[in-house]
This record gives structure tokens, sequence and C-alpha cells, in this order.
């Protein structure tokens, strides 16, 4: 009896934009200052609006052309809506039925990885727990960033693959200037999602 891993990938990807998602706060991964990259509507203060960025949704669909992805005539952002406490709305706005990109793949090792959708949201701001005071923090400094989120299918058969797909991706997303990319700052994050398939033979 032998064990297969079925493995699909969720990877977030902070957008290169001036500003962020909604609102004209400049979006700045290495401002070192908590809260300083604020302003009413990613505060989500009442009565205030978001604008889209249209850089943001740009380096989304130059993204899905790179990756063979269809981009429909027809987009839609929708509310999210779970009660954290970094996230100042109380809902993220994302998409979940019309995204910006569907389909798509990148060949890796002579396989095709078949891309699912790729999708735009905001991302959430940053808990900082204080472990001398045990305190919980919040800075909103990355509350509202444009976040790209890309779903493969379930085509990954081993760690090596996730590894070397991962590596492309960023590749990919530097060359066009997308994205930093920068794990370390949380710029790439990459959600692995693995079941086991189990083989039987008989001898």
């Amino acid at each position: 009896m032998e064990y297969e891993p079925i493995i699909g990938l969720e990877i977030h990807v902070e957008l290169k934009t001036k500003t962020k998602m909604f609102c004209y706060s400049l979006n700045d991964p290495n401002e070192k200052h908590p809260n300083i990259n604020i302003c009413p509507v990613c505060m989500a203060h009442p009565g205030t609006l978001p604008v889209i960025n249209k850089e943001a949704v740009k380096k989304v669909i130059m993204t899905g052309l790179a990756l063979n992805g269809e981009i429909p005539e027809f987009s839609q952002f929708d509310r999210k809506n779970y009660f954290y406490p970094d996230l100042p709305k109380g809902y993220q706005i994302s998409q979940y039925q019309h995204p910006l990109v569907r389909g798509g793949h990148l060949d890796i090792n002579g396989r095709r990885i078949r891309i699912r959708r790729i999708h735009l949201e905001e991302d959430t701001g940053r808990l900082i727990h204080d472990k001398e005071s045990g305190a919980t923090l919040v800075d909103f400094n990355r509350a509202g960033v444009p976040l790209m989120e890309l779903v493969t299918e379930p085509d990954l058969r081993s760690g090596e693959e996730v590894k070397r797909f991962g590596e492309e991706l960023r590749r990919i997303l530097r060359y066009l200037e997308v994205s930093d990319a920068d794990m370390e700052k949380g710029q790439l994050r990459v959600e692995v999602n693995i079941s086991l398939f189990q083989r039987e033979f008989s001898i």
C-alpha cells in the first residue's frame, strides 16, 4: 500500500503599487513605524467610499496573461465578512464568482500545473504580540494593501514540485514588476493544501 500526495496551493502576493487598493494611503512595505500609512478609508470610518486602484487591476491581468489565463469581460468584487481585530471594516473586499482571471497554467519539470483562478482583494493589518506585557497591538499600515490571490488545481505531487512552482512564479512576478515577492516581508505567502491518495495493488 502506497500513499501519493495530492497538493493544491493558495498563494497571496502583495502587489507593487504606490498606493493601497481602495485609497490613496501609501503602500510602503519598508515603513517601520506603526499606523503611519493610514486614512479614513482604509480605517473604515463611517461615510467613506472606496476608489479602486487601476494599477493593481492591471498587474493582476498582466500576471494572468503571463500564465496563459483567460481575462473575462466582466469582473465583480464581493464582501467577505469576518471579525478579526486586524480587519477594520469587519469585512474584506475580495472576489469570488467573477475573478479577474480564470484558468491558466504553469509548466514545471515537464508537467502542467493548472491554475483555477487569480483574483484581487485587500490585505489585512498586522498583529504584534508583546511577550513582556502579554498585550496584542495592531499595525494598520498593511491594511488595504492590494493583494493578489492565485489558486491552483490539485495538480502538484511533491514538495519539490511545490518549491519549483513557487520559485518560477516568483521569478515571473519580479520580471513583470508585479511584486517584489519578498517572503521575509510577507509579500509572497503560500498556503499548501495536502490530501493523501491511497494506492492499492495486489501481488
